[in-house]
């Protein structure tokens, strides 16, 4: 008995190796997957990216290699500031007559709007002015964390590796179907 055991723990033993021995052959580095495709983590993408949207619209996109978002980006903003142009014409129009009816002078509205009214006006088109500030830096600050999450979501393994799916199992001896999930790894 006492050699059995003397000889399975002599066999764990030389089994073992130093692990400073296996560092210095290099033996400790994950090996690299068998993709072609395969890009190491690059910790600072995310932040390159978002870095890179903030300074000019869409260039975080293109430096995604998302390149179909970068008109979709520029065209909310080109329309937030659109809105904003067009409110803030037709404010400065109705806010001109006010002041030329305060003034005594005839105005493009008279006759056809109260003073009360052109009053009502210049609150609804100041209103919409800061309205469209608002969605125009809306979808700036979300063309900035869109970027980041694409560049986040880039470096996502989705490979067929691991898997999640429905396992349906006939036991002969009862006759029934058995239903469950499975998680599968494979290596």
């Amino acid at each position: 008995m006492t050699g059995v055991f003397f000889l399975i723990f002599s066999a764990i033993t030389f089994a073992q190796e130093d692990s400073l021995a296996v560092q210095r052959r290099g033996l400790t580095e994950a090996p690299l997957p068998d993709s072609e495709d395969y890009e190491p983590y690059n910790a600072l993408a995310p932040a390159k990216a978002a870095f890179y949207s903030a300074i000019l619209p869409g260039l975080g996109q293109a430096y995604n290699g998302r390149y179909w978002k970068i008109p979709i980006a520029y065209a909310g903003l080109g329309v937030g500031i659109y809105f904003y142009i067009n409110n803030d014409k037709q404010y400065n129009s109705y806010r001109n007559a006010y002041k030329d009816r305060l003034a005594g002078r005839v105005d493009e509205y008279a006759g056809r709007i109260s003073t009360e009214r052109l009053v009502d006006a210049q609150q609804f088109y100041q209103r919409n002015k800061e309205i469209s500030i608002l969605v125009t830096a809306g979808i700036y600050i979300l063309n900035i964390i869109d970027a980041n999450v694409d560049a986040h979501l880039q470096q996502f393994n989705v490979n067929e590796d691991l898997s999640f799916k429905p396992k349906m199992d006939f036991d002969a001896l009862t006759g029934k179907t058995n239903y469950g999930l499975s998680l599968n790894f494979e290596f």
